[in-house]
């Protein structure tokens, strides 16, 4: 009998997932707690604890962000993006992925790469780089910056994780696994991608549209003009400020305050109070207009991920808390012997809900129960972001096929067929590889 409630509440918490992925954002976080009601109501399981100081970590960052955004310090970091692309045009391949890679993790969001996509066609084109080897890679690349940035919403879930006795694993242990291993990751993954496709001058689709007119030559593609104020330039610094303050903060444990223990301060509120001061400071010095801030992308993405956040979370933890020890004693025994299940959860969870704090919150748990090494445990999480992109339903897959006038960078008719499919599975398999290393040896 016990096994048959079981598998029912499976399907309950799978349901949830799979109804709020057909329907995408808020439904995330609808269905989420709604299968809690389910879960508790029906079934009689006591209530988990709900995502509160991950949520607490989101929100603080999403305002500081969205602050920074209204003040013009995205644009201004794009301007930046865009010259470092344009400096070494023949190595596209390579450094678009990279400086979109770095910007994501100093903004905490992928956002800031739309407004880059147009900068990486053009180099491209203009150099006869097949578009989509470039643009491809720079989109998946900023799925795995996720899991190397301070102030993301996958890093705020991770940390709330893995920072508690009896793993003490903090975000400094984190991204000191994590980011190697995603620049190793892109790197690998760049020489693979930039064999992918036909030359343009041996692509009969693009020589027929230059042919026809409809598609200009080379000479004839301009770089999209980017505007930066001093103003947004001031925001930019100030947040960036304030990401580097939080990981000095947390490679010194010394330099933090005392709790009531008489032990550091835990990162989280940490990272809280420092993301509050430092929406202040943009507020103060640089005087945005703050009824634009929640009307922003930033703001509208972080709510949305806070939300989806909250109900899945909070769903799965219900869920794991009323069988861990069953977890732990039958899941423990299958992950212990091929580690590598637990990154394919992580990227199939990624797969279904597009969402990697989703996937942090609804996997780790789990990993972290049967046993896997935080380290180890680390190192596999951050790959298996990629496969937020494996379909082509992300937002900025439909932007780079869009921007790419060339019609190199295809989203396909049978789900595995588009450009971004090869290229998320090679830096998955790439940075998890080099992940599980990094982790074993630092760990």
């Amino acid at each position: 009998m016990e096994a048959v409630i079981i598998v029912l509440e499976l399907i309950v918490v799978l349901g949830a997932i799979v109804m709020g992925t057909r329907s995408s954002g808020v439904a995330l976080g609808l269905w989420g707690g709604a299968g809690v009601a389910v879960l508790v109501f029906v079934f009689g399981e006591d209530v988990g604890a709900p995502p509160v100081d991950a949520l607490l970590i989101v929100l603080s960052v999403v305002l500081a962000s969205s602050m920074m955004q209204a003040a013009g310090g995205i644009d201004w970091m794009v301007t930046i993006a865009a010259k470092l692309i344009e400096s070494r045009p023949k190595q596209i391949t390579l450094i678009a992925p990279l400086v979109s890679f770095l910007f994501s993790v100093g903004a905490g969001t992928s956002n800031i790469l739309y407004p880059l996509l147009p900068v990486i066609y053009d180099v491209s084109y203009k150099n006869g780089v097949r578009p989509s080897r470039p643009l491809s890679l720079s989109v998946v690349s900023t799925g795995v910056a996720l899991a190397c940035s301070p102030v993301s919403a996958a890093m705020a879930a991770m940390v709330t994780l893995t920072d508690v006795s009896p793993y003490d694993f903090e975000l400094i242990d984190i991204i000191k696994i994590t980011f190697p291993a995603a620049v190793i990751g892109i790197i690998v993954s760049s020489f693979a991608v930039n064999r992918l496709g036909k030359e343009l001058a041996d692509d009969p689709e693009v020589q027929a549209k230059l042919k026809s007119g409809e598609l200009a030559g080379p000479g004839a593609a301009t770089t999209t003009e980017l505007v930066s104020t001093k103003t947004g330039r001031n925001a930019a610094l100030i947040f960036l400020a304030g990401v580097l303050a939080i990981v000095i903060f947390g490679l010194f444990k010394e330099i933090r305050p005392e709790a009531a223990d008489g032990s550091p301060l835990g990162m989280t509120p940490i990272i809280e109070m420092l993301m509050f001061l430092v929406g202040t400071l943009i507020l103060l010095v640089c005087r945005p207009n703050v009824a634009d801030v929640p009307t922003s992308t930033v703001f509208r993405a972080g709510m949305v991920s806070a939300i989806a956040l909250f109900g899945l979370a909070w769903l799965t933890d219900t869920f794991i808390s009323a069988h861990l020890e069953l977890i732990t004693s039958t899941v423990g025994d299958l992950v212990s012997a091929a580690p590598w299940i637990f990154a394919l959860g992580v990227f199939l969870v990624c797969v279904l809900t597009t969402s990697q704090s989703t996937a942090t919150r609804t996997i780790v748990p789990i990993g972290l129960a049967a046993g896997i090494a935080p380290g180890l445990l680390t190192g596999m999480w951050a790959g298996a972001f990629a496969g937020i992109y494996l379909l082509p339903t992300n937002g900025s897959q439909i932007a780079a096929a869009n921007f790419d006038l060339s019609g190199s960078t295809k989203l396909g008719t049978k789900l595995v067929d588009h450009s971004f499919f090869l290229p998320t599975i090679i830096l998955a398999v790439t940075t998890i590889i080099a992940g599980a290393i990094f982790g074993v040896v630092l760990g």
